[in-house]
């Protein structure tokens, strides 16, 4: 060990330095580490001179200000006693698409440190995300209906796939995608790629906001230091033009770099409405796969895994294999919902200390599909308002834009088939249209279930969601 005043031997800095960033990845998480700690390398070492590098400028003040003493003690934890450590600018990365300038000037209301801790800010809410641990490949049920979904992911994850730009993957809610996105972050992580799992919403409030700041170079720079792009919900991103353009711009340049994306989505990239017809034959250029609703088989297989866990946690609690096949039964419900319906009944074992009987379960199971209550036009204006991401007013606003005329006109169909509702009654909780315009509105739907098979299964979905009460 070399003492500052001066024997010639010393560490080797290399191992110290990967030890030091396995120190700092606990203490500071997965999160922080990616974002600010990651991207730093050892530059160079002379005597106990340490020179670390990073190709981001806001990165460097960031790390010098604010987490330089952790690097130090890290360090020092490790077997090392630098004399100085610094964090520098090097080899930056060209911007993709063109020699464009890394910056722009200042704005005259905001000084120069407080431009770089907005551009900061900015760039570690990107690297929030936490990922769930026991959402793993293994963890993970396979059936018949998500089988090749699984591999497929699998398979992209391990490189099978080297001549695939991206992978697409899309079902209904509950069935697993955000599993298997996570599933193939932990992976990733495992084999030391920057990985940026985001939601579509994420994605666009961060774009929307450096469009604000007038710094979206700072945005695209930061998207491009990843190796992996997952991103989640992406029928969120539809409703914004300029942000479904940005996007379309991120996978083209992820695809130049040979670098992995993969996408989730309620629907085919051929069913998201709102985008344009570049950006979906784009996402339909890489390899698409659904995840189907789970049989009975998987549906059972997915209880079974969860009372394991549950047991694990609770010895003296079980539930009967006669109470998982009577759960299991449902299958007009997600798998969300359904394991809503086995942590009711597990809770409830825990809780009173008493057996869960057959009786118990049905009544449970009856409860998950008949709610107290009628279907009223309101409730279905609010559900599908939610199902669409809207807000249930504008559905009596005059907006005829199609991300609400759409949404609107699919309540309109429902009001007419689950309720006993006259057409101009219908009409009128839909802002004053006349009758002709529900009868309209009814005909598309159903045209358009004829014609669109992901479009068929939204609303076979939501009328699911609301036949299962009686209006009179």
């Amino acid at each position: 060990m070399v003492e500052i005043g001066g024997k010639t031997s010393g560490p080797e800095w290399p191992v110290v330095w990967a030890a030091a960033r396995k120190r700092l990845r606990g203490e500071l998480g997965d999160a922080l580490f990616e974002a600010w700690i990651g991207p730093l390398t050892l530059e160079g070492h002379q005597r106990d001179e340490i020179r670390l590098g990073t190709p981001k400028a806001f990165i460097c003040n960031w790390v010098t200000e604010r987490y330089m003493s952790k690097i130090e003690r890290a360090l020092r934890a490790e077997g090392g006693e630098p004399s100085s450590v610094a964090v520098v600018v090097s080899r930056p990365q060209p911007v993709i698409g063109g020699n464009l300038p890394r910056s722009l000037p200042a704005s005259p209301a905001l000084d120069r440190s407080t431009a770089d801790e907005s551009r900061a800010d900015a760039a570690v809410g990107l690297w929030t995300r936490m990922l769930h641990p026991k959402q793993t490949f293994e963890s993970f049920v396979v059936g018949a209906t998500n089988e090749f979904a699984h591999g497929a992911m699998k398979g992209y994850v391990e490189g099978r796939d080297s001549e695939v730009t991206h992978l697409f993957v899309h079902g209904g809610f509950g069935y697993g995608k955000t599993h298997l996105l996570n599933a193939a972050a932990l992976e990733f992580r495992t084999r030391a790629k920057r990985t940026l799992f985001l939601r579509a919403e994420d994605f666009m409030r961060h774009f929307l906001g450096a469009l604000h700041r007038r710094d979206t170079l700072a945005f695209k720079d930061e998207l491009r230091t990843a190796d992996v792009l997952i991103v989640d919900d992406l029928q969120h991103i539809c409703r914004s033009t300029a942000t479904a353009s940005e996007f379309l711009y991120t996978v083209n340049a992820f695809a130049d770099l040979h670098r992995r994306v993969i996408i989730a989505a309620d629907r085919a990239p051929g069913a998201l409405e709102g985008l344009g017809a570049d950006v979906r034959s784009r996402l339909a250029g890489g390899l698409v796969v659904q995840l189907g609703r789970p049989d009975r088989e998987t549906r059972l297989a997915i209880l079974r895994r969860r009372a394991l866990d549950f047991a694990r946690l609770r010895p003296d609690v079980s539930l009967p294999e006669t109470v998982l096949e009577r759960i299991a039964e449902m299958e007009d419900v997600s798998p969300r919902e359904m394991i809503g319906i086995f942590t009711r009944l597990a809770t409830y074992a825990d809780l009173t200390k008493k057996p869960v009987t057959l009786e118990m379960a049905s009544e449970a199971v009856g409860a998950g599909l008949a709610p107290v209550g009628k279907t009223s036009i309101e409730d279905i204006q609010r559900k599908t308002a939610e199902y669409y991401k809207l807000d249930v007013r504008e559905f009596s606003s005059p907006q005829r834009a199609r991300r609400v005329a759409r949404p609107r006109q699919v309540a309109m169909y429902l009001s007419r088939k689950l309720t006993t509702r006259s057409l101009p009654e219908i009409g009128r909780r839909f802002g004053g249209r006349d009758h002709t315009t529900v009868l309209h509105a009814c005909r598309r739907v159903e045209a358009l279930c004829l014609e669109d098979s992901a479009f068929r299964t939204e609303v076979d979905f939501l009328r699911s969601l609301l036949s299962r009460r009686t209006d009179v």
